[in-house]
């Protein structure tokens, strides 16, 4: 369904907020990839036995959830880099399942949302 459209999704605004969570991602990445070094690094040293060690559960437990804290911050890269090509292409801020305009407070919200809010909640 079409939403009213404003500035949000005009070129400048549009590009300099998808630049900021782009670079905000590439932080967590580099981040959350330190941490796993980390780990792996202190896992090679202590020799942990995740059966019979209480501190190797909660190693393998963190190594877990920080990969994926690093796949989830990979696919929000990738989302951005393809909003930011629509952007290019001249196709952000329509919906690629209905072809109608994206409201400005979702792109604002979700700059990298390739749907308008009704078909993100249709099955």
């Amino acid at each position: 369904m079409d939403e009213p459209t404003t500035g949000s999704t005009e070129p400048a605004p549009a590009r300099e907020l998808l630049a900021a969570e782009r670079a905000g991602a590439l932080e967590r990445i580099e981040s959350l990839r330190r941490q796993l070094t980390s780990i792996r690094e202190v896992s090679t040293w202590t020799g942990a036995d995740d059966e019979h060690d209480p501190e190797g559960a909660t190693i393998a437990y963190e190594r877990a959830q920080l990969q994926g804290l690093l796949t989830d911050a990979e696919r929000e890269l990738e989302a951005l880099d393809r909003a930011t090509a629509r952007l290019d292409e001249g196709s952000y801020g329509h919906c690629e399942r209905c072809g109608g305009t994206i409201g400005p407070e979702r792109l604002e919200a979700l700059p990298a949302t390739p749907t308008c809010i009704t078909c993100a909640t249709r099955p």
